[in-house]
């Protein structure tokens, strides 16, 4: 429920507002209300300024204002951060652009209190600083709003106040002088200095208000109206035509550009351009304008707001005096401004609350005063009621505690009955409350009167309006009530550094003196950090910031007229806990350590509930949490550390007060892990005595490197691990000797490094010590499967792997035949190797190697072919001459170098000179025809033979030579014309109108025929294109070609191709259309 804050009250008939708008001067205060308010704790007022005029040279100036603060504040219990304040005058000035000099916004903020304080000063105020005024605050989704008015009262002096007509009409008669002259284009500063006229800015005001002829605008062929007026809930239209409709077009709101939105769409409509505000609220009331390119038009939009009607009109209220009052009304529509009309009277009695569509005014304590009518106005109409308040007789009665109280009244006519009330509810009898009837005598009695029985007593006659009251008062000793603080042994804990308020209930009739006291001190109620205050029904001590030293018992001594009562209370002031103890780190691991630590020597006050820890790194500044949940033991196991970075830790202690401060930080430690345990750990070979094992290094090596790897075994049957290596080896193979034959054990092998040894890897079968028979098997690599073809001279190195066990037998044959003695073969374990140093062309053939176990035996056949370079081709003769033609022919070389022949090359020489050129290349065949000889010259040929090595060494040549005969020819020049081509511009292929989509490029397309080559220009819409990156211009062989990159509606028109040369010109024209991407 939310009450009203801005209903004030005024003298013979005052209105309650619900409105923005601020009192009468003639009104005292406002009511004292529960605010609307959801942020704000106080507002600003309003508020007057003077301000002082003196006279000169018939003018009147602002010699000097006065100064004035506003002050809000806003609760920040609730709020995790700073709220956000605008000061705003009018509808739209923002203010925190306009602080200098006249006008300062300041804030702070008490940390005890928790409340925010924002100030705008407003230094030497001058005339026009009057007006309204809005403070809006905001937090996340929260708002709230306050308007406050500054009037500027005007001081002048008895000279200044007897001239100031006679200023004015003098003004204004040199106003009018002017205007004329300023007609005939005549400066205003001229002007002014001429008449002596200072005001500019007023004669400035008065030039706007003359008619001014509007120049036709050039890009709207119809503007907004000068106003709108919508209802609000309603839709509104704002409607410009524009004289050019490629203009681009802007909607503003008070100055802000409007974005497309649901409540905002805009239209097109040919050449009008719409928009449509839907569902128009009060704060859409607001100036809207439109730009189209440099120009602009503005209007105002005006928010109708519906009448509120009464729904629920005001009733009769009939009362007695100190009964309340409440008067309720409903309207049609929530949070309505109304308007309330009482009585003359005191306003701080009067209270307005409203919730809802429900409005209420109260009056907790009636008087006779409050007679009247009462009346509530909302814009849709008026309700009135009548409230008559009538006064009734009170007596007092004075007892003492514990004594019989009997009231007595007698009722004529007689044998009338009625009813006993007390505070208004209804008595019923009991075993110590007796009520008696005889006749026209009523009495009520009660045996022995406690301080319960105290109050307002009434007996009410049936059928009777009349009723009698009585006041009961009974006299209690002091006492005073520790158990409503509902605290173990009387004891009250508090927080050192915040604010303690103990307020313990006392009794007793009348009421008593309190005294407060610690130890032989006395509290007073005037002290500054600690001080005691006593009320009607309590009694309170206030300690505003709790240190250590405030701990101990206080004392409480209460005396009235029925004695005496005193009580002892202890308070008990607690604190965070001091630091604790630099930690230790015990353990560090790749990525953890194991880190412990003390107890705080004090925990102030409070056990300790748990610790936080942090860490960070050691060049950084910058702390990491690592438990959100408190850590109860002095242990800890940080993780997730980056390995060989150095780390920090420290400790934070908590209790149930808060945090201590941090320890100081741990000493350095670096993160280091062992590495990953070695993978795919096998057997590689088994004798009688010895095992080969052979692995993988680790999969996670880590920060501390790899120093070497330890490998251990384990006979069966036992569970000694026996060290095989004494000293760590690099390699990942490795043979354990020594081993007694055809026993059974297991391997393991660990990786280790600064770390630490890894976790072992171990064989999961354990290994018979007894060498196996296995067949052997000849593994031919790929490139041996086929040809295998090397040059002469070169080195020929064969690796053919091979398994088998124990060790083969290697033999090599070549077809049936022992091998050369030049040939090189290395046999190991597991394959055997062929090396020819220099390699010859007796080496090539098919070679049988053969690997035998015991009996099994495996063959393999590698075929090996040694190639040179060929012999030259043989009788190459001249087979005829012709011509300008020589007809040659030749046999294939008698040695190919051992490798085909893929072809020949072809050359000739002059006999003059005998330099040799080559005819031609790689030709296949032994016959060949050399064309295009020059006549006269006599030729010799010669031809080299090629294979997959090369050239051969030599070349065979013709024994004879060619002689190109020279014949008689006789040659007629014939005669002819010159014929002259030049020719002006001529298309031949016009332009085609065209349509294109927007987006996609479009190109124009024309061909045109001249001599000389003539000049093409591309014009859009007469206007040459120059250099714009647009539009890409080809012209190829005398096709013209423009185009136009992903083109908008914008880029239609008219487009002419235009060529020149110095003959003369042409030109075509088409049209292009662009339309809009349509999707279907």
């Amino acid at each position: 429920m939310y009450e009203c804050s801005k209903c004030v009250i005024s003298p013979n008939w005052s209105v309650w507002s619900l409105g923005d708008g601020q009192p009468p001067e003639e009104i005292e205060k406002q009511i004292d209300t529960p605010p609307l308010s959801i942020l704000l704790i106080e507002k600003p007022q309003s508020g007057s300024i003077n301000v002082a005029f003196i006279q000169q040279n018939h003018l009147l100036y602002c010699l000097k204002g006065g100064d004035i603060t506003f002050t809000a504040k806003v609760e920040a219990k609730d709020l995790l951060r700073k709220p956000t304040i605008k000061w705003f005058k009018g509808k739209w000035m923002d203010l925190a652009s306009k602080t200098g000099k006249h006008l300062q916004l300041k804030e702070s903020f008490d940390r005890f209190t928790k409340i925010h304080t924002f100030e705008m000063h407003i230094i030497k105020a001058k005339e026009n600083y009057a007006g309204n005024y809005r403070c809006e605050v905001t937090y996340k989704d929260k708002f709230d709003s306050c308007s406050f008015d500054l009037e500027v009262k005007g001081l002048f002096s008895d000279s200044t106040r007897q001239t100031h007509n006679q200023k004015h009409q003098y003004y204004r008669s040199k106003q009018s002088m002017i205007l004329n002259e300023i007609d005939q284009n005549t400066t205003t500063e001229k002007i002014a200095f001429m008449y002596g006229i200072t005001d500019l800015r007023g004669l400035l005001r008065r030039l706007k208000k003359t008619k001014k002829e509007e120049k036709k605008s050039e890009a709207f062929a119809k503007r907004l109206e000068p106003a709108y007026q919508v209802d609000k809930g309603g839709k509104i239209r704002l409607v410009v035509d524009l004289a050019d409709p490629t203009v681009e077009l802007k909607w503003y709101k008070n100055g802000q550009e409007i974005r497309p939105t649901p409540k905002y769409i805009f239209e097109h409509k040919g050449t009008q351009r719409i928009m449509v505000i839907n569902n128009c609220q009060i704060n859409d009331d607001a100036a809207y304008s439109v730009s189209a390119g440099e120009e602009k038009c503005t209007t105002e939009l005006f928010v109708k707001e519906l009448p509120v009607n009464i729904v629920k009109h005001l009733e009769p209220v009939k009362t007695t005096v100190n009964e309340r009052i409440e008067l309720e009304c409903e309207v049609s529509e929530e949070g309505a401004k109304v308007k309330w009309y009482v009585p003359t009277g005191v306003r701080s009695r009067y209270r307005v609350k409203s919730e809802g569509t429900k409005h209420w005014l109260i009056i907790d304590d009636a008087t006779k005063d409050d007679t009247g009518t009462y009346s509530l106005m909302a814009t849709g109409g008026t309700t009135e009621a009548k409230v008559q308040v009538e006064r009734t007789i009170i007596l007092l009665f004075e007892m003492l505690l514990g004594q019989p109280l009997k009231l007595n009244c007698e009722i004529y006519p007689g044998n009338i009955p009625g009813r006993w009330y007390k505070n208004g509810q209804l008595i019923q009898p009991s075993e110590r409350l007796t009520i008696i009837h005889r006749t026209k005598n009523h009495s009520l009695d009660i045996e022995s009167s406690t301080i319960h029985d105290a109050g307002d007593y009434t007996f009410v006659p049936e059928g009777y309006t009349q009723t009698l009251s009585a006041k009961v008062h009974i006299i209690d000793p002091p006492r005073v009530h520790l158990e409503a603080l509902n605290v173990q042994d009387n004891t009250v804990v508090i927080v050192a550094g915040n604010k303690l308020r103990l307020e313990i209930p006392i009794s007793g009739e009348p009421a008593p003196r309190v005294v407060w006291m610690k130890g032989e001190r006395v509290i007073l109620d005037s002290g500054n950090r600690v001080r005691a205050e006593t009320f009607a029904d309590h009694t309170c001590l206030t300690i505003d910031i709790a240190e250590r030293e405030d701990t101990g018992n206080y004392k409480i001594v209460l005396q009235n007229e029925a004695g005496e009562d005193t009580a002892s209370v202890k308070i008990k002031v607690v604190d965070i806990p001091d630091a604790p103890e630099a930690p230790l780190v015990t353990d560090v691991g790749g990525d953890w350590c194991t880190m412990t630590w003390e107890p705080p020597r004090y925990d102030g006050g409070s056990p300790i509930l748990g610790y936080f820890i942090e860490r960070k790194k050691k060049q950084s500044s910058r702390w990491m949490r690592l438990n959100f949940d408190l850590c109860k033991e002095t242990t800890f196991e940080p993780k997730k550390m980056i390995e060989g970075v150095p780390y920090e830790v420290r400790i934070f202690a908590v209790n149930a007060i808060g945090v201590s401060k941090p320890s100081e930080p741990s000493k350095p430690f670096l993160p280091l892990a062992v590495t990953s345990e070695p993978t795919m750990l096998v057997v590689d070979d088994v004798t009688d005595t010895t095992v080969t094992m052979k692995w993988r290094p680790p999969d996670t090596i880590g920060a501390a490197g790899l120093d070497g790897y330890q490998v251990e075994y384990c006979i069966e049957g036992t569970d000694e691990w026996i060290l095989a290596n004494k000293e760590l080896i690099e390699k990942t193979r490795y043979t354990i000797t020594g081993l007694p034959v055809e026993a059974k054990l297991l391997v393991r092998v660990k990786a280790i490094n600064a770390a630490g040894a890894s976790p072992p890897r171990t064989t999961q079968h354990s290994i018979l010590v007894k060498e196996v028979i296995e067949p052997p098997k000849i593994r031919i690599p790929r490139h041996l499967k086929q040809t295998f073809i090397r040059k002469v001279g070169e080195v020929v190195n064969l690796v053919v792997p091979f398994v088998g066990k124990p060790r083969p037998k290697v033999n090599w044959l070549k077809e049936g035949q022992p091998i050369d003695q030049t040939i090189n073969i290395r046999n190991s374990d597991c394959d055997s190797i062929m090396f020819i140093r220099k390699a010859e062309r007796k080496h090539s053939g098919k070679y049988e190697l053969s690997v035998q176990v015991e009996n099994h035996i495996d063959t393999a056949t590698l075929d090996i072919q040694i190639v040179d370079l060929p012999g030259p081709p043989q009788a190459v003769k001249i087979e005829e001459v012709w011509g300008n033609n020589v007809a040659l022919d030749w046999n294939p070389p008698k040695d190919n170098g051992n490798a085909p022949i893929i072809g020949y090359t072809i050359q000739k020489a002059d006999k003059k000179t005998m330099e040799w050129y080559t005819c031609i290349e790689h030709y296949h065949r032994t016959c060949i025809t050399i064309s295009d000889l020059v006549v006269g010259n006599e030729y010799f040929f010669r031809i080299y033979s090629e294979n997959m090595v090369g050239l051969s060494e030599s070349a065979t040549a013709t024994k004879d030579s060619a002689l190109i005969v020279k014949e008689g020819l006789q040659l007629k020049i014939p005669e002819y014309n010159d014929r002259d081509f030049t020719e002006p511009p001529i298309f031949t292929q016009p332009l085609i109108n065209t349509f294109a989509v927007a987006g996609y490029n479009a190109t124009l397309n024309c061909s045109v025929r001249a001599n000389p080559r003539p000049k093409v220009i591309w014009m859009k819409n007469k206007i040459t294109i120059i250099d714009d990156p647009r539009y890409r211009m080809f012209s190829n062989q005398g096709v013209c070609t423009l185009e136009i990159r992903k083109p908008c509606p914008f880029d239609g028109g008219v487009y002419t191709c235009k060529a020149v040369n110095d003959l003369g010109e042409a030109q075509v024209d088409c049209k292009l259309e662009v339309c809009e991407k349509s999707w279907t």
